[in-house]
């Protein structure tokens, strides 16, 4: 079977094809910029021998629907194709970012799970409707293909009553359902299954805090392959510091800046999610930036190296205390992955916890998935190259194949 997957913004349009015998990917892109006049789709496909063979057109002034139509011209294309017509797609895997309650594992999409995903719209008011969009879209060019939701919030619905309510009047959940949700699900379920396959243990008898550490950050519990506490909440701007979000603060903070500043919620939203974090701190929100700054001796720089892992280390202390024991610490992401500095800051001082690296296995210049702690440690400290579409692919396929 081959499964196309589609990951589809506001402004773009993220896609991979699998063939899924070998869970190879055939094709690769995304469409950028949908709607203005610097819109361009970059179209990557695999040689035989593995080699990336990429393509860059300009699309401007393309929607939703002509950007997923071009690309489907580029798979079928006849020259450099790599299906012969759009049947050849045996099902679409979409990413869904907010299922709410509804939702706690992927869905077949119909007209139930459509109105459920349009419901879900005031809990990510930014994410849903172009979600929405791309299923819509697909679902007119592969009329044939089964449409499978994947969501981001699935992963935590497993979280108990105790870790996701806000202790705020019980009302208001009722009328808004104002929670913990969690993000990011896709990812933490996806290195959470390859630390339990690599350690050659069953997940279920697992106790793992899985970071995934990109421009956006998030921390997971994992007991037992449940999730039981996440640190993103009702959006995504609880928990880690990010590259320019907040992440925890003082919630009475916007009301002292509406009355000292004369902030608008607007203006404090922005300031909040797109100002703030490594970028609010030191003026950068790419940690190889803020990174090259702090080893030159910039102070911003360094601070916000000292913010950004002091308030991993506090997560992971909570979740070792949540957990009862810790059997591995997870790193993924473009930072837990590629950051060999941060992930020593962050597990820096923790040998009370059991925790350990290695710093020649840390330094390694490798992308596999490998332990960088010590072969004796208490806690296994891996880094799990994590892959989204793929899961994204693998659970469509479960769900088209019963």
């Amino acid at each position: 079977m081959k499964i196309l997957v589609i990951n589809t913004g506001s402004s773009s349009i993220k896609y991979q094809l699998f063939d899924m015998a070998t869970e190879k990917v055939l094709a690769t892109g995304i469409a950028e910029n949908i709607g203005s006049d610097a819109g361009s789709l970059t179209h990557t496909t695999m040689a035989q021998d593995g080699t990336p063979q990429k393509k860059r057109i300009s699309a401007n002034h393309m929607d939703h629907s002509k950007g997923l139509t071009r690309i489907t011209a580029l798979l079928t294309d006849k020259d450099h194709g790599v299906i012969k017509n759009t049947s050849d797609i045996g099902a679409v895997g979409h990413r869904v970012v907010h299922g709410g309650e509804t939702f706690q594992a992927p869905g077949i999409i119909d007209k139930s799970v459509l109105d459920e995903i349009e419901n879900n719209i005031p809990l990510a008011p930014l994410h849903n409707p172009a979600n929405l969009t791309g299923i819509r879209v697909a679902r007119s060019i592969f009329p044939h293909a089964p449409q499978v939701a994947v969501f981001d919030t699935a992963f935590h619905q497993t979280l108990p009553k105790h870790a996701y309510m806000y202790a705020l009047p019980y009302e208001l959940y009722e009328k808004t359902r104002i929670r913990r949700y969690g993000f990011h699900g896709t990812s933490h379920a996806y290195v959470a299954q390859e630390a339990a396959d690599f350690l050659e243990k069953p997940l279920e008898r697992l106790h793992l805090i899985t970071l995934h550490l990109g421009n956006g950050a998030s921390a997971a519990a994992v007991q037992n392959g449940r999730c039981v506490d996440t640190s993103m909440g009702l959006t995504p701007l609880e928990g880690l510091v990010m590259g320019t979000r907040t992440g925890d603060i003082d919630p009475a903070i916007p009301f002292f800046l509406s009355r000292h500043l004369n902030m608008s919620i607007d203006d404090m939203d922005d300031l909040l999610n797109k100002q703030s974090g490594l970028k609010g701190l030191c003026g950068e929100n790419d940690m190889r930036s803020v990174l090259d700054k702090a080893a030159k001796g910039d102070d911003p720089a360094r601070l916000a190296l000292d913010v950004y892992t002091y308030r991993i280390k506090k997560y992971i202390g909570a979740y070792t205390a949540v957990l009862s024991r810790l059997d591995a610490l997870v790193f993924t992401g473009g930072i837990g992955e590629n950051a060999p500095k941060i992930r020593e800051r962050c597990c820096s001082d923790l040998s009370c916890l059991g925790i350990e690296i290695d710093p020649d296995k840390n330094m390694a210049d490798t992308q596999a998935l490998r332990q960088i702690s010590p072969m004796n440690a208490g806690v296994a400290i891996l880094v799990v190259p994590t892959n989204e579409e793929l899961k994204i692919a693998r659970e469509t396929q479960k769900m088209v194949e019963g």
